[in-house]
């Protein structure tokens, strides 16, 4: 069984390095599964990219689509036309997709255009939410795939109540409507031939390099102390793009820190806008002394620092799993989450985008009382494995 895998964004390289590491013990094994790797490019920034395939051990790839840039629409266009290339010139059994981002959508929609078959690692994730550009590739990406690997129960219902899920019947296939609830007597058990609860790859990467994660220039040359700063990552357009949320935002997380440290490593599209409102990084250290912008981090370097600070402060989806994991206090700026586990189970708060829920969840922090949280089910660091014993029972199908 020859896998095309697809990997585009940031996101992607943490979640295919252990499935390429449980392919390769397969084929050690002696199983018929190999793999082709295409990068299509999305991300094209060195720490968005580079640094991740040599600090995660990923091969380079076989193909580099060189996508990066544009509009959502001009890079779903520019991926699909260069996969399209791509995968006629080199057919394979199946293509296999994983997360949320533009390149999982286009090289899946690329895929069942050419009759090749589309897995999706990460399927049934929603947030309900279609001003999120990921929701609208989560959603297609799950219609087309004929066969999906999720992380909770909750990601299997959301297959079955969107209508996602094909049931294999004699005369072909059936599926139920995407615009009503599943007819009575379809359920998760019967389709679950094509869905598998697995767990989580991205976890499986965090804790086989756990005792590898590096400490950074700036821990030292700040001077920090375990748990005694804050990280913080923003980036989604509901924070960042209006300027006087975006001010009422900063203002309520650094006046509530209690003067800790806050490490900010940046998102490019973040920092035009910062330093579009408050002028160079110069003028920003007077007006927030505790506030340190760094470039964007590695994996090792960016997980250092979350497995020591006291909470993280975010709009990102995955760090909120890897919070929960190390135990570290997750403070989220977002009104919906796609990853609801991270709250019911994790140490993740969703406290909305409004600056006055901020000083609550701060006071809430610095009293002791944050939740503890725990491990969500089948998070172990063995999902790699479980998909890739999967796709070998399919290599006949």
């Amino acid at each position: 069984m020859l896998i095309t895998l697809i990997a585009g964004a940031r996101p992607n390289f943490m979640k295919i390095a252990p499935l390429i590491k449980a392919i390769h013990a397969a084929e050690a094994a002696g199983k018929d599964i190999h793999y082709r790797l295409v990068h299509t490019g999305q991300h094209y920034d060195k720490n968005m990219s580079d640094t991740f395939f040599e600090e995660l051990g990923i091969p380079m790839p076989d193909v580099n689509l060189g996508c990066g840039g544009g509009t959502q629409a001009e890079q779903t266009a520019n991926i699909m036309v260069a996969f399209e290339k791509d995968l006629m010139a080199n057919p394979t059994d199946l293509v296999l997709v994983v997360g949320d981002v533009t390149s999982t959508m286009a090289c899946s929609i690329v895929a069942k255009k050419l009759n090749t078959k589309v897995c999706h690692v990460e399927a049934g994730i929603r947030s309900w939410d279609l001003t999120m550009p990921e929701e609208i590739n989560r959603m297609v990406t799950d219609a087309l795939a004929d066969y999906m690997f999720t992380t909770s129960e909750v990601a299997n219902k959301n297959l079955v109540l969107s209508g996602c899920c094909l049931e294999n019947v004699p005369n072909g296939l059936i599926a139920p409507s995407p615009c009503r609830l599943p007819e009575e007597g379809y359920t998760f058990e019967r389709i679950k031939q094509r869905v598998w609860y697995v767990g989580n790859v991205m976890i499986d990467t965090l804790l086989a390099n756990r005792s590898r994660f590096r400490k950074p220039e700036v821990y030292d040359a700040l001077g920090l102390e375990e748990k005694q700063y804050i990280v913080m990552t923003m980036h989604r357009p509901a924070n960042v793009d209006e300027e006087a949320h975006l001010k009422a935002l900063m203002e309520q997380i650094i006046t509530n820190v209690h003067g800790l440290p806050i490490i900010f490593p940046i998102h490019p599209r973040t920092a035009k806008i910062f330093y579009n409102l408050w002028g160079d990084e110069a003028q920003l250290k007077q007006l927030f002394p505790n506030l340190h912008i760094v470039d964007p981090m590695g994996y090792l370097e960016f997980n250092y620092m979350v497995e020591r600070a006291k909470a993280v402060v975010t709009d990102s989806g995955g760090i909120t799993e890897e919070t929960t994991v190390m135990g570290v206090p997750c403070i989220t700026l977002r009104d919906n989450t796609e990853r609801p586990e991270t709250c019911t189970v994790g140490t993740n708060e969703l406290i909305g985008t409004d600056p006055a829920a901020v000083k609550p969840a701060l006071d809430l922090l610095f009293s002791g009382e944050w939740k503890k949280g725990a491990i969500p089910a089948l998070w172990d660091g063995h999902t790699a494995e479980r998909i890739v014993e999967i796709l070998c029972t399919l290599g006949a199908v």
